[in-house]
C-alpha cells in the first residue's frame, strides 16, 4: 500500500494539487509501530509505502504520529490536500534522499539572489517595513554563518562574495534529508533561502518568516485588495510552509521510545 503522492525537490510546494478523484479510504486505523529503528506509519497493522514504494518510516515517533494523525482523519475519501505532513515526508524519502546534492545546490543558488537582498527605494513606509523584518535576519546570517550579503534597491541583480556560497555550502552540509527538505520547502514558499535557514536555527518562529516573506505582498493588498483566488493560492501555501515548520519541529523533540502509542 502507498502513502499520498509527494513531489520531487524541483516541483513547487506552492502550486495547488490537480483535480482528480479522489480514492476511497481502505484502512480502519492508522497507527505507528517500530521498524528497523525507526518510526513506521501503519494502516491497520501493515506498513504504508510512498508512491515510490518505500517505506513510509521517519525517525522521530512524533513526526510518525502526525502523518498517522492525517491518515485517521480521513472519511470515505482520502484527500492528500489535507495531508500535508505526509505529503513532505514522501517527498523526502522519495525525493530529497537519493538527490540531496542537487538540493543543497539550489538552496546555495538560491540564495545568491535572496529576496532579503533586493529592497523598495519607494514608498518610505515600505522601505521601513523592509528593514524592520530582513535587517535583523541578515545580522543573524552575519553572526551565525559569517556572511555579509550586498542589497540593492529595485530588481537590477547584485552578486555575493563568493566566500558566501561557500559558508551557506558548509551549513548546510551535513543537514540530514528531513531538515534539508524542510529548508528547501521554506525557502520557495518564502522566496528566501536565509529566512528558511534562520527559522531552521531558531533564529526567527515560523509566524515571523511567514510575514517577513508577504511584506511586499501584504503591503499591495493594503493599497488594493485580494481578490478570491489570490487568497485560495496564499492559504495553500501557507499550509505547506507550516507543515514544513511543523517537521522540523517534530525533528527537534528527537526520537521517542519504539513502544509509541498509535493514532486510531
Amino acid at each position: 500500500m502507498s502513502g499520498t503522492g509527494g513531489k520531487a525537490p524541483g516541483d513547487s510546494p506552492g502550486k495547488a494539487p490537480a483535480e482528480s478523484p479522489l480514492p476511497r479510504r481502505f484502512y480502519q486505523s492508522a497507527t505507528v509501530g517500530a521498524r528497523d529503528g525507526a518510526f513506521a506509519l501503519l494502516l491497520d497493522g501493515r506498513s504504508a509505502r510512498t508512491p515510490g514504494k518505500r517505506p513510509l518510516a521517519v525517525p522521530a515517533a512524533g513526526l510518525a504520529e502526525a502523518m498517522a494523525a492525517e491518515w485517521a482523519a480521513q472519511t470515505d475519501r482520502i484527500d492528500p490536500s489535507t495531508m500535508p505532513v505526509t505529503r513532505l515526508v514522501n517527498t523526502v524519502i522519495d525525493g530529497v534522499a537519493t538527490q540531496a546534492e542537487a538540493v543543497r545546490a539550489e538552496i546555495v543558488k538560491y540564495a545568491g539572489s535572496d529576496l532579503l537582498c533586493y529592497r523598495a527605494d519607494f514608498p518610505a513606509d515600505l522601505v521601513a517595513r523592509q528593514a524592520r523584518a530582513w535587517d535583523p535576519v541578515l545580522a543573524w546570517a552575519h553572526t551565525r554563518l559569517g556572511v555579509r550579503f550586498y542589497l540593492a534597491e529595485g530588481v537590477m541583480p547584485v552578486a555575493q562574495r563568493p566566500e558566501t556560497a561557500d559558508r551557506i555550502a558548509a551549513h548546510i552540509a551535513a543537514l540530514d534529508p528531513y531538515r534539508l527538505g524542510a529548508v528547501h520547502v521554506l525557502m520557495t514558499l518564502s522566496g528566501s533561502a536565509i529566512l528558511a535557514l534562520a527559522l531552521l536555527d531558531g533564529a526567527i518562529s515560523p509566524a515571523d518568516a511567514w510575514a517577513a516573506a508577504h511584506i511586499d505582498e501584504d503591503f499591495q493588498i493594503a493599497q488594493w485588495g485580494e481578490d478570491a483566488e489570490a487568497a485560495a493560492r496564499r492559504a495553500h501555501r501557507k499550509t505547506e510552509f507550516d507543515a514544513a515548520a511543523r517537521l522540523l519541529t517534530l525533528l527537534d523533540r528527537g526520537a521517542e521510545p519504539a513502544a509509541a502509542p498509535g493514532v486510531g
